[in-house]
């Protein structure tokens, strides 16, 4: 326990110093709450809805966000009786409500227990009093079940936690009725797309990491047992041999040696008709043309994804400065860079490889089963 409070102090300190003063000071002084917004829309047949409460809902959202099954995920509020708390009322504890992640999956797609166990390799179940750097019942965690199975489904998966050993003191996260849950101001979601620079920076120096490598080691990263990825249609298994003689030279430097292509001399960086780019190799669908955008930086750049779920990012140390890689999620081809330097609406320049890409034409999407997308292309 002394041990685990040294290192919080010491990453609040460290934190201090990389933003200037955390959450709370970033948040008052750029973007000042007006309250958050209506709780989300009721849920169809086919969907369902998990709530976990986790401390820091930036943290939250990334293990959740991109998993086959999962349709959408929210931050927000919950727990308090007071209606549409602002973000600075929840952050400094002058409310009940904890800081919290909806998620909206396909229960036939992803158990709710898969969704339990990404949740407990989160965070410290043994801590009552918040997590890691963030201090205060606002960043305390819980399970919200939604009917009687999740009660009952989470009240087991906690039961096996605590009988497991892993941790040396007893499991607390408490499992409780869900309340009203409140979507968090919109500055919030998705944070760790919109400012990736940044939440790395606080994500590195809270502690949480370290915490979780050290309990969960190897089974940190959750595979869900009620999900097999090679279901998808954009599996691929191709052989590394397989990869050299399908691919030209240069898209399997860049897709599997990670590599380069020159600037100016790409297939797609001065390319602007109408239709997508899909992932070389595995096929999904990866960025639209009405996102495109001149970078003036020599490579095909984009504003958002066409479907977040077919993009994954790393951290990228390779150079001097840490940088956020994006991969395909089936193909695991390197696709490029995103860079916190873009336009509106999103402020970000996901510079990509053409190499990496191949472009469907609008009028050949359906034909070749993008008819989904269309609407990504011609909506405004």
């Amino acid at each position: 326990m002394k041990k685990r409070w040294i290192q919080v102090a010491i990453a609040a300190v460290v934190i201090v110093l990389l933003i200037p003063v955390g959450q709370i000071a970033y948040d008052a002084t750029f973007n000042k709450s007006s309250g958050s917004v209506a709780s989300v829309s009721p849920v169809t047949d086919e969907e369902a809805l998990a709530t976990f409460a986790g401390g820091c809902f930036w943290c939250m959202e990334p293990p959740f966000d991109g998993v086959e099954g999962v349709m959408e995920v929210y931050s927000g509020y919950t727990g308090g009786q007071e209606e549409y708390p602002a973000y600075e009322d929840v952050a400094s504890g002058n409310t009940d409500h904890v800081e919290a992640v909806q998620v909206r999956f396909d229960p036939d797609r992803i158990a709710y227990e898969d969704l339990l166990q990404i949740f407990w390799r989160q965070i410290d179940p043994t801590d009552a009093d918040g997590q890691f750097v963030d201090r205060g019942h606002q960043y305390s965690t819980a399970i919200f079940y939604h009917n009687g199975e999740q009660r009952d489904l989470a009240e087991a998966s906690k039961r096996d936690l605590e009988e497991s050993g892993r941790f040396n003191e007893p499991v607390i996260t408490p499992v409780l009725e869900a309340e009203a849950f409140y979507k968090a101001e919109e500055y919030h979601q998705k944070f760790y797309q919109e400012n990736p620079v940044r939440y790395q920076a606080y994500r590195a120096a809270s502690g949480r990491d370290s915490f979780l490598d050290e309990y969960w080691g190897d089974e940190r990263n959750y595979e869900p047992t009620s999900y097999d990825p090679a279901d998808s249609k954009y599996a691929v298994d191709y052989t590394d041999e397989e990869l050299e003689e399908m691919l030209m030279p240069i898209q399997y430097e860049v897709t599997q040696l990670d590599g380069t292509e020159p600037a100016y001399r790409n297939a797609y960086w001065d390319h602007y008709e109408d239709g997508i780019y899909v992932d070389v190799v595995s096929g999904e669908p990866l960025f639209s043309s009405r996102d495109q955008y001149d970078s003036e930086t020599g490579w095909p750049s984009f504003t958002q994804p066409i479907d977040e779920h077919y993009i994954l990012e790393e951290e990228d140390r390779k150079l001097l400065v840490v940088r956020t890689e994006i991969r395909s999620r089936y193909g695991d081809s390197h696709l490029g860079h995103v860079f916190e330097d873009g336009p509106e609406p999103t402020g970000l320049r996901y510079c990509m490889n053409s190499a990496a890409l191949r472009f469907i034409p609008l009028e050949d999407m359906e034909e070749e089963g993008y008819e989904d997308y269309i609407d990504e292309v011609t909506s405004s």
